[in-house]
This record gives C-alpha cells, sequence and structure tokens, in this order.
C-alpha cells in the first residue's frame, strides 16, 4: 500500500543522517545534505516492499544484523546511477586502444609473459567490459587465444550485475560511437535487443564488489589496468584517498589507472604519473 505523504514517508533531517552515515560506514557513498529527498525517493520503494509505514521503521528494521548485509545491497542497487553505454569516452579508449594495450603486449612479448589483467571497478551493466573485449579482439585476432587476457567486472549493485551477465542490450546503450563493423561483427539482433556474440562474453567475467572493501580488493594484485571511471564522485575526499591507494597497490608498476573525464586525482593522490594525450589523460604507476 502506497502512504502519500504521511509524515511516515517524509525523511527528517535527523533520521536523513542516521541513514546516510550507516550507508557511508558500509560503502564509502556520501550524501551531503542537499541530497536528502533524492534519498527519501529511492529508498521509498523499499518502504513499500517491507510493509513499513515510516523511515524510522526502516532505519529501526536496516539496524537489525540479520538483515542488514541483504539490505543494504538492494539500497546500492537504487542509489546508484548506472549509466553507462558502448565506446564511452572515445578518446580515452582511443588511448588504450592504439597506444597503452599495444605497447604493453609488445613489452611482454619481449618477457615471454602472456598474461594481461584488466579490471572495470564499477562495471556497471557491462558495456564498459564489452567494449573493452572486442577492442582487444580485434587488436590480438586469432592470436587472442595464446594470450591469457583477464577482463573483470566488479560492481555493487547485484541488480545490474544480473543485466551484464545476460549481455543484452537495447538501443540506448549504444548512443555513443558504435561503428556498424563492430555492431554487426560482434553482437546478434533481435528485434530492438542485441546479444554479446558468445566469443566476447566468453572474455569477461562479473563479481560483486564493495569499493570500501579495501581487503577485498588487494586480493586482486598483478593489475595491468584498472578503469574506474565516474566512480568517484560519490566519495568524498577520504573515501577517496582510501580507494585511490588500495588501487595504487594492486596495480603492476607501468600500469594505469583510467579515469571518468571530468574526475582527476588532483587533491586525493601524487602517486601516480599523468600522462596527456590528445583529449584525454591518463594516470601510471612507476
Amino acid at each position: 500500500m502506497l502512504l502519500g505523504n504521511k509524515n511516515g514517508r517524509k525523511l527528517s533531517p535527523e533520521l536523513f543522517k542516521s541513514l546516510r552515515d550507516l550507508i557511508y560506514d558500509k560503502s564509502g557513498i556520501f550524501f551531503p545534505e542537499n541530497k536528502l529527498y533524492l534519498l527519501e525517493g529511492r529508498l521509498g520503494s523499499r518502504l513499500n516492499e517491507l510493509g513499513l509505514e515510516s523511515f524510522q521503521e526502516y532505519y529501526n528494521h536496516l539496524r537489525r544484523l540479520s538483515v542488514q548485509t541483504e539490505e543494504l545491497k538492494k539500497i546500492y542497487s537504487l542509489i546508484t546511477i548506472n549509466e553507462t553505454y558502448f565506446f564511452r569516452y572515445p578518446k580515452q579508449l582511443d588511448v588504450f586502444n592504439k597506444t597503452l594495450f599495444p605497447e604493453m603486449i609488445k613489452e611482454r612479448t619481449q618477457a615471454a609473459n602472456k598474461r594481461v589483467n584488466i579490471w572495470s571497478a564499477a562495471s556497471s551493466s557491462g558495456e564498459e567490459l564489452f567494449t573493452l573485449a572486442m577492442m582487444i579482439k580485434e587488436t590480438l585476432g586469432i592470436g587472442v587465444s595464446r594470450w591469457n587476457i583477464s577482463l573483470k567486472g566488479t560492481d555493487i549493485s547485484r541488480r545490474i550485475l544480473d543485466a551484464a551477465s545476460k549481455a543484452e542490450y537495447g538501443r540506448n546503450s549504444f548512443r555513443g560511437t558504435v561503428s556498424t563493423y563492430y555492431k554487426s561483427k560482434y553482437f546478434t539482433a533481435q528485434g530492438d535487443r542485441f546479444t554479446v556474440n558468445d566469443d566476447i562474453r566468453k572474455m569477461v567475467k562479473f563479481d560483486y564488489l564493495n569499493l570500501n572493501d579495501i581487503n577485498t580488493i588487494r586480493q586482486n594484485r598483478g593489475l595491468d589496468f584498472i578503469f574506474c571511471r565516474n566512480v568517484l564522485i560519490y566519495f568524498d575526499k577520504e573515501m577517496k584517498k582510501k580507494v585511490i591507494k588500495a588501487f595504487y597497490d594492486v596495480l603492476n608498476h607501468g600500469g594505469y589507472l583510467l579515469l571518468g573525464e571530468a574526475e582527476s586525482l588532483h587533491g586525493v593522490s601524487s602517486a601516480f604519473k599523468v600522462e596527456h594525450f590528445p583529449g584525454a589523460f591518463v594516470y601510471k604507476k612507476e
């Protein structure tokens, strides 16, 4: 039952801070005071589904340790914006595809090391990771089978990970610059839906990860590329510092961190070297 505008359905400033602080403590996702109504609107559906009449009841429910873990995962799916599409930020992808990845392949070939590890740290519905897989397939051609290329995507939203595993997309996922060549070669069209072909799907894997879980991040050592685009916007400065340090620790020397176009490490970390390219920049661990 929807309860309209009853007072219990309004999130008071005091309760907002309590909810906000709990979410921040568990995930690192921070809501400033001007986001009260956003949190109220996003979490209203949980009150409906649980049959609760007020946010106070919901907060009390959330505090119960027996339900907290699973309920928080539902919250993460509601409060994060999964805005992505194929070949997003093409200039940065060109740098990866035409410079960074080929140079690494050359270095690894000379060192008789056929492994490259790539992590999409907030993979959302999968478009970013599948984009990388397609570009890598084009670069290595039939020789891709002679390489051990690890393409791993993680996200805090179980709902969006389920969508990524299905690898089925609508036209909105192609609103970027996706050539007819890629679309016809790596997708199967079914009406207005497009499914990623099996040869690309087999190259990637998806898993759940909360970026506030630094210990789990540190289990993923030996990475060559970390894509973490449009994620830092959810974090305050202290959380940014914590996550970026963890990224630095798990990257190989010579590895790269790629952020969103409007994101930077200014005031967050000076450990990386900034490398500039036409229309894009990346961070290198030297």
